[in-house]
């Protein structure tokens, strides 16, 4: 018999981030408002000293979005331009475009198994022009920041993380956003910690690089008003901060409910040959994944998604299909067989906070009635 859904399961149900908490984001909304708080008031800086106290990092800026803030980032961890940035070229074309626009040049290389920033491949990139390594955090997973920081720490390199799905993600007990000089972390809607429009954090882990993304990402004033040279106008609303700071109170709940959901999908897939999982929560001591995505592998992933399409299940194929250096127009120029393997392989299934115990197991039931003709 095939399974059927209760109800359509969109992919990820936008509305919900205001619908659940509707009362009291109205409320923040009319507190805010009635005070005229609304650019770096008292709400930001409590948000940037609760969310550098979470992550144990020296400083959070908060800023316009996710992107601005790995620019920020790595303008001010040093990167020069005109030096070469290796990143991994399974991410969004954002990771890429911020090195751009910071000056340098993005070299992209190969991922491993886990979908994450390959160090073997890096360290076959570096050249006399590298000044900086850039690993994405994906997907709630930190990647093997031991030998990542081995790789930077050998060649002399600047580490900057893209930590934009990994807020509270953990390698061997340190989060992700803290390993580098800088980080930045993003709070679109559909983040894990995601706000109402567009935002972002830069993660500074040392004094200098904390002040100098103060005032790039404030028309270069210092705390005291004083510019110190040029800058950005890319400021998180004091709005938006308000809400993340409430939305923070909770935000360890909200990831052990997503562990949960990625342990009940990983015992309900298991026996299903043509799909890779990606490594449950406890697959080992060392990682902590916060399951921004559930990612997979999957055998004929398009009539695989056209079957699970038909039975109300949304599901995504990450960045319009194409790894950031498959994109011909961006001039990368590079040819990576095993990342490019990948995108015609990968697939996410729903993963949020809104998910039912049995739209997991309903979802399950049709990935396993595709390639087994059985609920």
């Amino acid at each position: 018999m095939t399974p059927t859904l209760a109800r359509d399961l969109p992919f990820f149900p936008y509305p919900q981030v205001f619908l659940q908490e509707e009362e009291d984001l109205v409320g923040i909304f009319r507190d805010v408002g009635r005070r005229g708080a609304f650019i770096e008031q008292e709400d930001l800086r409590r948000f940037e000293a609760n969310l550098a106290r979470f992550v144990g990092a020296r400083r959070v800026i908060g800023v316009a979005n996710g992107t601005d803030g790995l620019l920020i980032a790595l303008r001010a961890a040093g990167v020069e331009p005109g030096t070469e940035v290796i990143f991994s070229s399974h991410t969004m074309v954002a990771t890429a475009a911020a090195i751009h626009f910071a000056g340098a040049i993005p070299v992209p290389v190969e991922c491993g198994p886990d979908h994450l920033m390959d160090p073997q491949a890096a360290d076959a990139a570096i050249t006399p022009r590298t000044s900086a390594i850039l690993p994405t955090q994906l997907n709630g997973r930190t990647a093997d920041m031991e030998a990542v920081a081995w790789l930077a720490s050998r060649h002399g390199l600047l580490m900057v993380e893209d930590a934009a799905q990994a807020l509270g993600s953990r390698f061997a007990g340190q989060c992700a956003g803290t390993f580098g000089a800088a980080a930045a972390v993003s709070f679109f809607p559909a983040k894990v910690l995601g706000c109402l429009g567009d935002g972002g954090a830069v993660i500074a882990n040392g004094e200098g690089v904390a002040e100098r993304a103060q005032a790039l990402h404030d028309h270069g004033r210092d705390r005291h008003g004083n510019v110190t040279g040029w800058g950005f106008n890319s400021r998180l609303d004091n709005l938006q901060a308000a809400i993340l700071d409430y939305r923070l109170l909770k935000y360890d709940n909200v990831i052990a409910r997503r562990r949960e959901l990625a342990r009940a999908y990983d015992a309900a897939l298991e026996e299903v040959e043509e799909v890779v999982r990606p490594p449950g929560p406890d697959a080992d001591e060392v990682h902590f994944d916060v399951y921004q995505n559930y990612e997979i592998e999957a055998d004929q992933r398009d009539r695989l998604r056209e079957f699970l399409t038909a039975r109300g299940v949304g599901t995504l194929v990450p960045w319009g299909g194409k790894a950031v250096h498959q994109w011909e127009t961006l001039g990368l120029e590079a040819r990576l067989p095993a990342t490019e393997r990948l995108f015609e392989r990968v697939l996410l299934l729903p993963m949020h906070a809104w998910l039912t115990d049995d739209d997991v197991a309903m979802v399950a039931a049709a990935v396993r009635e595709f390639y087994r003709g059985r609920s």
